[in-house]
């Protein structure tokens, strides 16, 4: 790291009050602790840079951190332990050597005794300056302690500077549940308290509401069963920008089964008796599923419809990804031609446009949860590789519907890696991935959905522009799974 600065830093360097203070930390060494809120964030700063990398969610991998910018930080607990929350602007160098800045969401906790059962993983090191010189800076997401902190800010609606706690009517939170930190997150990382509910903490910051809030929301206020219903949420102002999402708290759902293991144990079974598994009629519930959300959606957030000229921009722009793709994984050039050929044969197909809305966005079998009253779909924050702007943007409701059909080519396909060829297994498989893909269809027009299959030319070219993305996310960090979307491409282009 070669700079670090604390302008344009809102550092609050008020004691909290309330709940955020525990007992017997009001006196003067609380104080003290509480108005080295700049120092102890100084003292931390190169903790951080060495930390961050190394996190599954930090998005600037392979990118050498060039400055470290404090932009909001707020003690949520003085004493020891102490919980301090801090937006962090990231700058690394990009490829074109233009600087380039993300903002992210800690959550730090201070302790100078024992970490008890918080893991060696979660440590940043030891403080050697400031306030707690001497102390051990850790990620606070691993303390049940200190994340019970947070369940009671979100239960009693508190407000801290620039930090604020929102709760829904109604939601009747309670406030003395420690949290546990969940292990099956990347982008984000997420704590669970008991039983009864789940906490997003959104790591890399955009100004403005996160869609996942946003959708979750209105999904919520419609009476919608099937989202995890939204308790409460936290935000914060940053300068010259609208408040920024930071957590979303919903109910958990204990005796949910997530749709990617129950496809894979399906399609798993192929490799025993060779007998296909009997995934086609959760595959027509998960449709009709996928269907109300759009219909809700549809009723509770703007609605338009694209005309001749934005269709075929909408159109150009997946050309347009395709080329930028071509570049990055040479082996789509010989696919090229085949598959501009399918978008630009979506704009003559469409000749009045097409309708759109809001919709998920980034769905898969991963999103869904199957639960003993049916499938619930979560996580409406978009395609991370997209920009806040572009995931809030209306689109065609069927571009879930192909993303989806994307998932279950995904498991099937996943049943032939890393295994020596099998013909017969290959060709079970395929036809795996065939039926469950026409139930999911059928199931989402039963669901009041448009018909997939009415609509040939538009699909095909949102397969392809789902499977383009998908091309270049495996060459870029798993690319022994490369050949799945490369698969894909090929029957998509013969098919033009």
């Amino acid at each position: 790291m070669s700079e670090t600065s604390r302008s344009q830093a809102h550092l609050q360097d008020d004691a909290p009050t309330g709940p955020a203070t525990p007992a017997g930390t009001r006196g003067a060494g609380a104080r003290r602790t509480a108005l080295g809120v700049s120092e102890l964030v100084q003292a931390a700063l190169p903790l951080i840079a060495s930390w961050l990398p190394t996190q599954r969610w930090y998005a600037g991998k392979g990118r050498p951190i060039t400055g470290l910018t404090p932009v909001v930080g707020t003690p949520l607990q003085v004493g020891d332990p102490a919980l301090l929350h801090l937006l962090l602007r990231v700058e690394h160098a990009t490829t074109a050597g233009a600087p380039h800045g993300d903002i992210y969401q800690l959550l730090l906790g201070i302790r100078s005794g024992g970490l008890g059962d918080i893991g060696p993983a979660a440590v940043l090191g030891r403080l050697s300056q400031g306030p707690y010189d001497g102390a051990t800076l850790y990620d606070a997401v691993h303390d049940p302690e200190l994340t019970g902190r947070l369940l009671e800010h979100l239960a009693t609606g508190d407000r801290f500077g620039a930090l604020s706690f929102r709760r829904t009517p109604g939601s009747g939170l309670p406030a003395n549940l420690p949290g546990r930190a969940s292990t099956a997150e990347q982008s984000n990382s997420s704590v669970i308290y008991g039983t009864s509910y789940i906490l997003k903490l959104f790591r890399r910051i955009h100004p403005g509401t996160n869609p996942d809030l946003e959708l979750s929301l209105a999904l919520s206020r419609a009476g919608s069963t099937r989202i995890p219903r939204v308790a409460a949420w936290f935000e914060s102002r940053m300068e010259r920008a609208e408040p920024a999402t930071l957590g979303l708290l919903q109910r958990y759902l204990p005796d949910a089964e997530d749709g990617w293991e129950l496809a894979l144990d399906q399609v798993g079974r192929l490799k025993g008796d060779r007998s296909p598994g009997n995934f086609a009629i959760e595959a027509h519930r998960l449709g009709r599923a996928t269907a109300e959300v759009h219909r809700v959606l549809a009723r509770s957030m703007p609605v338009a419809r694209l005309d001749r000229a934005q269709t075929g921009r909408l159109a150009g722009a997946m050309a347009d990804r395709l080329d930028s793709a071509v570049a990055a994984v040479p082996g789509l050039l010989r696919f090229r031609a085949a598959l501009r050929t399918a978008f630009q044969q979506l704009a003559d197909a469409h000749p009045d446009g097409l309708p759109v809305q809001r919709i998920h966005g980034d769905l898969h079998l991963g999103q869904a949860m199957r639960t003993p009253h049916g499938w619930v779909l979560l996580d409406f924050e978009g395609e991370p590789a997209k920009s806040v702007n572009e995931r809030r943007e209306p689109q065609p409701a069927l571009r879930d519907v192909a993303a989806m059909l994307r998932s279950f080519d995904y498991a099937a396909a996943h049943l032939l890696a890393g295994g020596p060829v099998d013909p017969e297994l290959a060709h079970l498989a395929a036809a795996w991935a065939q039926r469950n893909r026409t139930a999911y269809g059928a199931g989402y027009t039963a669901g009041g959905g448009a018909d997939p299959a009415a609509s040939p030319e538009l699909m095909r070219a949102l397969e392809i522009d789902k499977a383009v993305y998908e091309v270049v996310y495996e060459a870029r960090h798993r690319p022994s799974w490369l050949p799945i979307p490369l698969a894909a491409i090929n029957r998509l282009a013969l098919s033009v």
